[in-house]
């Protein structure tokens, strides 16, 4: 190779490198500025709220069957944000400092995790880098109040303590995970089987440590809240094939370079300890992913496991095939500008200058709006988007999307709330939508017969009693 191009293919890996730094920091940047907006991200963000106030006010966590607000998530999270919220006054925005720093905690820990398993820094650079741009233009988990984010932090850590030998302590922070986020099972599940591939004693003390240490907090869980987690955790939920063919292939934006240059890691050193992890890890994230994102209301966390192992295998290929010839990672790092690419066209709002220099201005402008409707009317109000009732100090009245679920399912009917509709139980009303409704047409029905539209704006449709 001629030395002009030698410096060329040296040059490669730290350009992009720089461009994916470049946006991740303007990401970021926007992010920052959000969190302490009463403007809601996402559905969940009130639901969570909801449930950290109850946490901390010592009522019950996980209502009965017959309640119409649903709690179908382990506990842990609840816990942390609330002690953050109590002292903060806003369990949102508590919820999205939590989510922030432990999105920060989990890229440092792809960084290290790389490092430890001799990536090299370049590559643990890249890597630690193409998941942040993943999750910060492929999603809107990073700064939101959801629990996610902090189960991965602590599966990184647990991952970090099983790269340096410490079995038990990684088997407890993994179970502690699953109790913070139960879709969190695919690194879990992939370390044992790596260690028992590798060192059949120590893959044999995580798996009984791992499998104590849940029975312990199944136990705790039944001590404490006097009720089994799976009863709660099974709640209902519909399936369709369309989403997940849907969700895959919105992911395959993301993820398809880096699961090309995965597939050369694993055909050329996938035998290699380290390298056999991640192909361990991946496989099973892809395919606990791929499962997952068929069920109603799921997103692109799902597959937040699956882009951790990419982004090591990224880092692990850059590193290993630096090692043949200058050209092997300046090319696998020329082709993560793809994804990068991809990614940003697919959501034009970054090319107006407002979206970077007033980040949701006018749609929180919009929410206080909203937020002030709700809490001038007295009594109690429904809300599909529950943010708005969390911030215009409203109790928890209907978790709408887990009920439109039991409703959907057959495992619930409509009667109760077919009456309190009729009955103008709500001194005012929000719904993502009239048409598709989230409930069903019999409750539509009562809806329009009993409350008139008041004022339709982004944030939904808003009601109040005839």
């Amino acid at each position: 190779m001629s030395s002009r191009l030698d410096r060329m293919a040296r040059a490669a890996p730290p350009v992009v490198a720089g461009l994916y730094l470049v946006v991740c920091v303007a990401a970021i940047w926007r992010v920052t500025a959000t969190i302490f907006l009463h403007f809601p991200f996402d559905p969940n963000e009130g639901w969570n709220a909801y449930h950290a106030a109850t946490a901390m006010s010592g009522q019950a966590l996980y209502p009965p069957a017959q309640s119409y607000f649903v709690n179908n998530y382990p506990p842990l999270s609840f816990y942390v944000v609330g002690l953050l919220g109590h002292a903060t006054g806003d369990m949102i925005v508590a919820g999205r400092l939590v989510s922030f720093l432990a999105f920060l905690a989990v890229v440092a820990g792809v960084w290290r995790a790389a490092r430890i398993m001799d990536s090299g820094y370049l590559g643990a650079g890249i890597g630690a880098l193409l998941f942040a741009a993943t999750l910060l233009i492929g999603s809107d988990y990073v700064g939101m109040d959801d629990p996610q984010m902090l189960g991965h932090a602590l599966e990184m850590g647990a991952l970090l303590l099983v790269l340096r030998g410490r079995d038990w302590i990684a088997a407890f922070v993994f179970v502690a995970a699953i109790f913070v986020k139960h879709n969190l099972v695919a690194m879990p599940l992939a370390v044992a089987l790596w260690l028992l591939v590798h060192d059949t004693r120590r893959g044999l003390r995580f798996a009984a440590g791992g499998a104590g240490f849940s029975l312990l907090g199944l136990a705790a869980f039944r001590l404490v809240y006097g009720s089994s987690l799976w009863t709660h955790l099974a709640s209902a939920r519909g399936y369709s094939f369309d989403l997940l063919a849907s969700s895959v292939g919105t992911w395959l934006i993301w993820a398809a370079v880096p699961l090309l240059i995965f597939a050369l890691l694993a055909a050329l050193h996938g035998r290699e300890r380290s390298a056999s992890f991640v192909v361990i890890y991946a496989a099973i994230a892809i395919v606990v992913g791929i499962g997952f994102s068929g069920g109603a209301g799921v997103d692109a966390n799902v597959f937040f496991d699956a882009d951790i192992a990419l982004a090591l295998g990224v880092a692990l290929a850059i590193g290993r095939l630096g090692s043949r010839d200058a050209l092997w990672p300046a090319g696998l790092a020329l082709s993560l500008l793809l994804p990068l690419f991809l990614g940003l066209v697919s959501d034009a709002d970054w090319r107006d200058p407002g979206f970077w220099l007033h980040p949701m201005a006018d749609e929180a402008a919009r929410a206080q709006g909203d937020i002030a409707f709700l809490a001038a009317h007295k009594g109690p109000a429904l809300c599909e988007t529950l943010a708005y009732c969390y911030w215009a100090g409203k109790a928890a009245e209907v978790d709408v999307f887990n009920v439109g679920q039991e409703f959907a399912t057959g495992t619930r009917r409509d009667a109760q709330l077919d009456c309190m509709l009729e009955g103008h139980a709500f001194g005012a009303i929000e719904f993502d939508s009239l048409n598709p409704f989230s409930l069903t047409p019999r409750l539509r029905t009562a809806l329009l017969h009993a409350y008139r539209v008041d004022h339709v704006d982004d944030g939904g449709v808003f009601l109040v009693p005839r």
